[in-house]
């Protein structure tokens, strides 16, 4: 097929749209944090579940945490926690799953030496490649979410911070990009 690329643009959009219709928006970054607070939870108690008094002064079961950051809306990534089988978690280990899937089934069996380095990977390689992600990761939650989050379904939602961000992305890509090329 020559426009491989525009039947897998289809299957992603339809994927992102029933995801909204049935569950809630995809979106993946959370569940770093929801990880890394699993840990802290383990080294040093910081969850607790509660009764909750609301506005309407019925009793609802929630989860506070000393963390302000677990704590934030309502407390659901203190939630989620204490209960890591839930959407975020089950679609962000399926990304693993999939990929690992695609490659097996769908994987090409061409020689790809022509775009693989021939030297080998270097220590100082490795440490960028981890730093660089830290940092996209870190950017991620400090923006309160990922490109898939933000960028994606928040377009579909039609979310004016989904177009503010993807129009920044792409301003800077791009040039990055090109900037890549030319090395």
């Amino acid at each position: 097929m020559k426009n491989k690329w525009l039947l897998q643009a289809m299957l992603l959009g339809l994927s992102f749209f029933v995801a909204i219709f049935f569950v809630k928006p995809i979106g993946v970054s959370t569940q770093f944090s929801v990880l890394s607070g699993k840990l802290h939870q383990v080294l040093h108690d910081v969850v607790s579940e509660e009764d909750l008094i609301v506005e309407d002064n019925s009793a609802e079961n929630g989860y506070r945490s000393s963390n302000a950051y677990y704590d934030k809306d309502g407390g659901k990534i203190a939630k989620s926690i204490m209960h890591l089988k839930n959407y975020g978690m089950i679609f962000f280990i399926n990304i693993f799953i999939g990929a690992f899937l695609g490659k097996l089934f769908l994987g090409q069996k061409k020689d790809r030496s022509s775009y693989i380095e021939k030297e080998p990977i270097t220590q100082k390689q490795i440490w960028r490649s981890f730093i660089s992600g830290a940092l996209i990761l870190f950017g991620a939650r400090l923006a309160g979410g990922c490109t898939s989050g933000h960028m994606m379904s928040g377009m579909m939602q039609s979310s004016i911070s989904g177009f503010v961000f993807a129009l920044a992305v792409f301003l800077a890509a791009i040039p990055v990009a090109i900037g890549g090329e030319k090395r």
